[in-house]
């Protein structure tokens, strides 16, 4: 199932913290690396749209479920490669929008 992953664009997950509380999460991004794959979320109702979270897809009992990333050189890397490959798009296209208001 995993190599279905790349069709995860803004899709809605719910995820449910420590305290029992749900919250929805939009996925901006996902990406395989190290044969993990690893999901970029959002909050869904716009809070802190500005940042994003990064979780990891494993396998416990037979299902697929998404952990936080606790070693903190795995996140680094993670977290550059989704800078670097799959939120660069975002930085790309306001990057567009400046450029094109200079010109003017």
């Amino acid at each position: 199932m995993t190599e279905n992953m790349e069709n995860f664009d803004f899709e809605t997950v719910t995820l449910t913290d420590e305290e029992g509380v749900e919250r929805d999460f939009e996925v901006i991004g996902s990406l395989d690396l190290d044969d993990n794959v690893y999901l970029a979320l959002v909050p869904a109702d716009g809070e802190d749209s500005d940042e994003y979270i990064i979780l990891k897809l494993v396998e416990e009992d037979g299902e697929e479920v998404l952990i936080t990333i606790d070693d903190d050189d795995e996140f680094d890397k993670v977290a550059d490669a989704f800078e670097n490959e799959v939120l660069a798009e975002y930085d790309y296209d306001e990057e567009e929008e400046d450029e094109s208001g200079d010109e003017e």
